[in-house]
């Protein structure tokens, strides 16, 4: 099996070629890859060394019959949290219009093409094919220094698993099913909240939507740098 990309060779590698995938290659992520990207990721900062995070990563029968249980559920209301707020902002909805315009051009789909839209949403039901996706949830009574700290985690992860040579997509979606992941996965709802999956795997470096160009905010536009 040979990934698309070598291992990176940097952190700096790792930034730069680590992107959101929506197409990847059926070939399994190994357990051994997966349990030394988990065990070097607990070494991520953590406020008061709380170590928020908890997950559970799922490939093979356990994922199919979780994805088939999504597919024949509507999305939870109400939400388990919501994600888009910042839209209101003006600069927020037009970075969120511009990422949108590109993916969906890059696969050649339109503004009014409804089912085609629908069949790529049903797409990040399934973790656009990835063989793996991690689960993470944690303690409802963690706070928003907390949600940070799992933020940097999952950030860690992503890097690592570049640094093997996989690529992920974190998925904020899946949390629109999150009563019945924490339900398949034996988590208590009551005492636990459902934040965001990671899809898994080797990245399909032929489909469009993996290689469209995104754009970011300029380094001068977002950090001073003051007393230098």
């Amino acid at each position: 099996m040979t990934a698309p990309h070598a291992p990176s060779a940097s952190v700096s590698d790792a930034v730069l070629t680590r992107r959101s995938i929506r197409a990847f290659k059926s070939d399994p992520v190994p357990l051994d890859v997966l349990r030394r990207v988990m065990e070097t990721a607990r070494w991520t900062p953590s406020g008061c060394n709380f170590q928020p995070w908890e997950a559970t990563i799922l490939t093979g029968e356990p994922l199919r019959a979780l994805r088939d249980k999504m597919l024949v559920t509507p999305p939870q209301d109400p939400r388990e949290y919501s994600w888009d707020d910042p839209q209101v902002i003006p600069e927020c909805m037009n970075r969120l219009r511009q990422v949108g315009a590109a993916m969906y051009g890059a696969m050649g789909i339109g503004r009014g093409d409804s089912d085609a839209r629908n069949d790529f949403m049903r797409s990040n039901i399934e973790s656009f094919g990835a063989p793996a996706v991690l689960l993470c949830y944690f303690d409802r009574r963690m706070g928003p220094p907390q949600w940070s700290d799992v933020g940097m985690w999952l950030q860690t992860i992503m890097l690592l698993l570049r640094e093997e040579g996989l690529d992920s997509c974190p998925q904020e979606a899946l949390s629109l099913y999150a009563k019945l992941i924490k339900d398949f996965l034996s988590v208590s709802d009551e005492t636990h909240i459902f934040f965001c999956g990671i899809a898994i795997g080797y990245r399909d470096a032929d489909a469009p939507v993996n290689g469209f160009e995104r754009e970011r905010v300029g380094l001068d536009g977002s950090v001073k740098f003051v007393g230098f």
